[in-house]
C-alpha cells in the first residue's frame, strides 16, 4: 500500500477512522457557515468507500485533490481526477469510493449545512478508534447505528433499505435511553 498524501496538520478539527483508515477534516461547519454549507476535507484509503444511499434534505459535491476518487449514481460510475467535481442532488442515490491502489483525498460540499452530519462523522469515527466497531466500521451498538442513520439523515437503498424502519425506532430509542446523549458527550469535538 502506498504511503497517503498529507492532508495538513492534524487539529482539533480533522477526525481518525483507523479501521477505515480515514481522516476528515472539517473545513468549515455548518454553523460558521450560517447554515449554507458543511465543507470537509477526506483522506480515503484504497478500496474504501461507503454504500449506495440517499439525503433528503442536502446535496453534497466532490472535489477531487489529490488521487482519483469514484462516485457511483445507479449503475453510472463517474472517476474524477484532480480538480475535477461532482454534484450529488439531494435525493439522488449515490456512493463515492476509491476503486485505485493509492490514497485519495478530496472535499466534500454538504449543501445546505448539515449539523447532524457532521455529529455522526465525529461519532463514527470516535466509536471506531475506541474499538466499538466491527473491522469494517459499523459500530457494535444497534442504538449507535441507528441514532447515527437519525441524525444523519441517511437513506439506505436496495435490501437494506428494508431495516430503515428498524433503524429509526433504534435512533429514536437512543435518545430516550441516554445512549445518544452519551455519544455526544464522549464524541463530540468540533461545533
Amino acid at each position: 500500500m502506498t504511503k497517503p498524501p498529507r492532508a495538513g496538520p492534524i487539529a482539533p478539527r480533522t477526525i481518525t477512522n483507523p479501521i477505515l483508515k480515514e481522516a476528515t477534516i472539517f473545513l468549515e461547519i455548518s454553523r460558521e457557515s450560517g447554515g449554507c454549507h458543511t465543507l470537509v476535507d477526506v483522506l480515503l484509503s484504497p478500496g474504501a468507500g461507503n454504500p449506495m444511499h440517499y439525503h433528503d434534505d442536502f446535496s453534497e459535491e466532490f472535489t477531487c485533490l489529490e488521487g482519483e476518487l469514484s462516485i457511483q449514481f445507479e449503475k453510472q460510475v463517474i472517476r474524477l481526477q484532480p480538480g475535477e467535481s461532482v454534484l450529488a442532488p439531494a435525493q439522488s442515490k449515490h456512493r463515492f469510493f476509491n476503486q485505485s491502489g493509492t490514497f485519495c483525498r478530496f472535499q466534500c460540499r454538504f449543501t445546505p449545512g448539515f449539523p447532524g452530519f457532521e455529529q455522526a462523522l465525529q461519532i463514527s469515527y470516535g466509536l471506531a478508534r475506541d474499538g466499538k466497531t466491527t473491522a469494517r466500521g459499523m459500530p457494535k451498538n444497534p442504538y449507535a447505528i441507528g441514532y447515527l442513520v437519525l441524525i444523519s439523515r441517511t437513506y439506505l437503498t436496495g435490501g437494506i433499505a428494508l431495516f430503515q424502519p428498524l433503524l429509526t425506532w433504534l435512533g429514536r430509542r437512543a435518545i430516550k435511553n441516554g445512549v445518544a446523549a452519551e455519544l455526544q458527550r464522549r464524541y463530540l469535538t468540533v461545533w
